[in-house]
């Protein structure tokens, strides 16, 4: 299921931003440098918080 969902979302990625495109190219880096910084920013919420096996 993990790797249908990644596949999926690999292959839509790569119909957005066309390999030939230097637009296409900064639009893709922007995208990645927002998701780690969405990635790091839910990270730091979650610092300190018990997540543990006897949390839930």
């Amino acid at each position: 299921m993990r790797a249908l969902a990644t596949a999926a979302i690999g292959s839509a990625f790569a119909r957005a931003f066309p390999a030939s495109s230097l637009r296409a190219h900064v639009l893709k880096q922007l995208t990645t440098c927002c998701g780690a910084v969405l990635f790091v920013w839910l990270l730091s919420l979650t610092h300190g918080l018990d997540l543990s096996a006897g949390f839930f």
